[in-house]
């Protein structure tokens, strides 16, 4: 994230200081180290965001030197970090095992769940409401 959002109206997305294939070998040894990253990696990209703006927002952006509009590269990039989520997701079920709790409908819940849902007609709303 780093990498991409770090100067991104103005240099590649991809940086030379980013040493890509290191992160694939151990180098977070705690849960604090992780979640640091993870703090340091959305605040570089929710800071980016912040600066578009009506001046900059037709500005084309490069990542590996391939062209983008600002929406196709956040889009890009949103797309390619629920991949990842869904990676720790489905890491953390296989570990957890029986004791995983599910971040939606429960297993076997999905009739009742529904049925809450559809009894309530048509409405406006987000789809987190009911959590």
């Amino acid at each position: 994230m780093k990498s991409r959002w770090t100067d991104f109206l103005t240099s590649d997305g991809e940086k030379k200081w980013r040493k890509r294939d290191l992160e694939f070998e151990t180098q977070i040894e705690s849960k604090e180290k992780l979640m640091a990253k993870w703090e340091t990696g959305w605040t570089c990209l929710f800071e980016a965001l912040q600066t578009i703006n009506d001046k900059n927002f037709q500005t084309e952006i490069f990542i590996r030197n391939q062209s983008h509009s600002i929406p196709d590269a956040v889009n890009r990039q949103m797309m390619h970090y629920a991949y990842h989520i869904g990676q720790v997701v489905y890491l953390g079920r296989m570990i957890k095992a029986e004791k995983w709790k599910n971040l939606s409908v429960e297993k076997g819940g999905s009739t009742a769940y529904n049925h809450k849902k559809n009894s309530q007609g048509e409405h406006r709303g987000h789809f987190t409401d009911d959590i």
